[in-house]
């Protein structure tokens, strides 16, 4: 049965640049050109889904490939909507391969779930042992006509993280507001649920110390700059997986405030790692 949208995406190093070798759209997905927004040689790219939202029973597959060598940073032209979904859930499923020394930065927008919708998301990776990883999520609930809050049904993201061959990192998030588990309470009264999953070589128990205490520096302290965006700071936790890498959760009021927390990780990283300017997410 077709996909409602499928993307494919090959990316290799040419030079001192990465680019595009191979591309592939159908239905409602689309990918921008690219565009570079330093002198790394990274170039962006931007999927796109121009019908705006997600229907109940639509599925979508993605894939990308970065060649060895070869640097992405992946975004999106806007938020992922999801509404009713009574025909069944949305499903998503993102395969991405990344070869020896490759490095892949996804950082979509947020996902916004409306009353008694369902999303499925599952995100299959192989990589190589000195690939670099990092994949960033916000979730967050979208307008109700009864006001009362995260009126849909379910969200479900699913990651597997293979490294030279061997599984290595399993992350689940699943937040099901009417089972009467995950909504306001359980989220510490929070509505954004911010994620970033980085798996990389240098990820090892410095930098992972390193990351903790820029968070609490910039959250926790009375002139964090958390509050120029909300009246509470966010909830953040860092975990150390098996494998060199972290994953991040973050519970926050605002998408400017989840962002913040994963944008504040990745410029570290990008700094500290490849000597690169900030996150530039403009939207073409």
């Amino acid at each position: 049965m077709p996909h409602t949208g499928e993307l494919r995406l090959r990316v290799a190093r040419r030079g001192s640049r990465s680019t595009a070798v191979g591309q592939f759209t159908s239905g409602s997905l689309r990918v921008l050109r690219a565009h570079y927004p330093d002198s790394s040689g990274q170039p962006s790219f931007t999927f796109v889904n121009p019908g705006g939202g997600y229907l109940g029973g639509d599925s979508y597959a993605t894939r990308v490939e970065v060649e060895e060598g070869a640097s992405v940073l992946l975004t999106t032209q806007s938020a992922t909507k999801v509404y009713r979904t009574p025909q069944g859930p949305v499903r998503a499923v993102q395969h991405l391969h990344l070869g020896p020394g490759a490095r892949l930065e996804s950082v979509p927008d947020p996902l916004i779930a409306y009353r008694e919708a369902r999303y499925h998301q599952d995100t299959h990776v192989e990589m190589a042992p000195d690939a670099s990883l990092a994949l960033a999520e916000i979730v967050t609930q979208g307008w109700s006509p009864d006001r009362k809050p995260f009126r849909f049904e379910e969200v479900s993201l699913v990651t597997r993280v293979r490294v030279g061959g061997r599984f290595a990192v399993a992350d689940n998030l699943l937040i099901q507001p009417s089972d009467g588990g995950t909504g306001p309470l359980m989220l510490g009264g929070r509505s954004h649920v911010a994620s970033l999953l980085v798996v990389d070589p240098r990820a090892d128990d410095g930098a992972v110390a390193a990351v903790r205490a820029l968070l609490a520096e910039r959250f926790e302290s009375p002139g964090g700059r958390a509050a120029a965006h909300s009246s509470r700071e966010p909830l953040v936790g860092v975990s150390r997986l098996a494998v060199p890498g972290f994953a991040l959760r973050a519970l926050a009021d605002s998408t400017q405030s989840a962002e913040a927390v994963i944008h504040t990780v990745l410029n570290w990283m990008r700094a500290s790692w490849h000597g690169q300017a900030p996150l530039d997410l403009r939207k073409l």
